[in-house]
């Protein structure tokens, strides 16, 4: 192949590729470096197969450019230190193509939501005389270094909590395959409201949502895996934690009259882990029990009844409660407090999963 190292300017490039001159300085502003290299350039330049190269870049969520100059110094760094990990043993290949795919899913999400809403925000309307598009420049100059700052700040504190999880497991293979409660939130008649309300009217609804189920899950303990609209997913190591957030988020919906009722599903059991999403058999049944769950309310599987009792969050029986209240009475000792109550409900076949038997979660009157 025959490699160009003609001129690489910004003004060239814009003038050659028909790109908006300001759409490439902005790109150059956020990216440090100009664009120098074709994919072929790069990869020899990094020291890696054009084919790794290949494999890398669309794990990051990026399209084929072909040979374009389109790449950056900071394209082949980042090559060459994805490459370097391999190379030194501490990350396989497919491992290392992970790594891309995970931070580039992950940041593609952030950057879309932060150039959509944050940033379209700071730059209407406009200055006098100026476009939007020539606001935005400065704005980004401003902001890039400490946006960055703060996005290593919380990716370092995400991390250590991560860890932090993952070396307080009991062996090697909980790391992976862990057992945790998890719980699916569901806005009930969904599909309904968006025939009725406007596409904006909507967005607001579903973007209080994913805000208010975020920061209850935050608060209690519990982790936000993915928000999908009308739907969000969560987990917590302890069933606890789990119903408290699911009750929660219940009742904090409840009380806003913009919003629908909503359901909860859960289950407890072995969970797979993957990409900081998660996936099993216990997966599947909190989401089968989110949609047979009555509106405002919460239903568990076995398995998590079982854990609630077992940590004696909530009693095996009312009537079991019963006894023990009066046992402790006659010995002039204090009755056992539980958090919960849990009500067996219909036995019924759930597809790919056999006949469950779910439980109705509610809160119990200590009084």
């Amino acid at each position: 192949m025959t490699v160009d190292d003609s001129g690489s300017g910004e003004d060239a490039q814009g003038a050659d590729s028909g790109e908006d001159p300001l759409a490439l300085r902005l790109e150059g502003l956020i990216l440090g470096a100009e664009r120098r290299y074709t994919p072929f350039q790069a990869a020899r330049s990094a020291g890696v197969s054009m084919e790794l190269a290949s494999r890398f870049w669309r794990a990051m969520g990026f399209a084929d450019i072909g040979q374009a100059k389109a790449l950056t110094e900071a394209d082949v760094l980042a090559l060459r230190r994805l490459a370097g990990l391999v190379e030194a043993g501490l990350l396989s290949e497919a491992m290392a193509v992970q790594v891309a795919r995970s931070t580039g899913q992950t940041t593609a999400r952030l950057a879309e939501w932060q150039i959509d809403s944050f940033l379209e925000g700071l730059t209407e309307p406009p200055e006098p005389g100026m476009t939007r598009t020539e606001v935005t420049y400065p704005i980004v100059e401003l902001l890039l270094p400490e946006l960055e700052e703060f996005l290593v700040y919380v990716w370092r504190r995400q991390l250590a909590a991560s860890a932090g999880r993952v070396v307080q497991a009991a062996d090697d293979e909980e790391m992976v395959d862990r057992r945790l409660a998890v719980g699916f939130a569901d806005l009930v008649g969904f599909t309904r409201l968006t025939r009725r309300m406007e596409e904006e009217e909507l967005g607001e609804l579903v973007e209080a949502f994913e805000t208010t189920a975020a920061d209850l899950v935050a608060a209690n303990g519990g982790r936000l895996i993915k928000t999908l609209g009308d739907e969000v997913l969560y987990a917590a190591d302890d069933a606890g934690v789990a119903a408290e957030i699911a009750l929660r988020l219940i009742e904090t919906m409840a009380h806003d009259e913009t919003m629908p009722e909503l359901r909860v599903g859960m289950a407890f059991g072995t969970v797979t882990t993957r990409m900081g999403d998660v996936f099993g058999t216990t997966v599947n049944l909190a989401s089968r029990l989110t949609s047979i769950a009555p509106k405002d309310a919460v239903l568990v599987d076995t398995a998590f009844a079982e854990e609630l009792i077992r940590t004696q969050d909530a009693p095996a029986s009312e009537a079991e409660a019963a006894e023990e209240a009066a046992a402790a009475e006659k010995e002039g000792e204090e009755p056992p407090v539980y958090r919960f109550a849990l009500q067996p409900m219909w036995q019924r076949p759930v597809r790919g999963l056999g006949v469950v038997e779910p439980w109705l979660l509610t809160r119990r009157d200590s009084g």
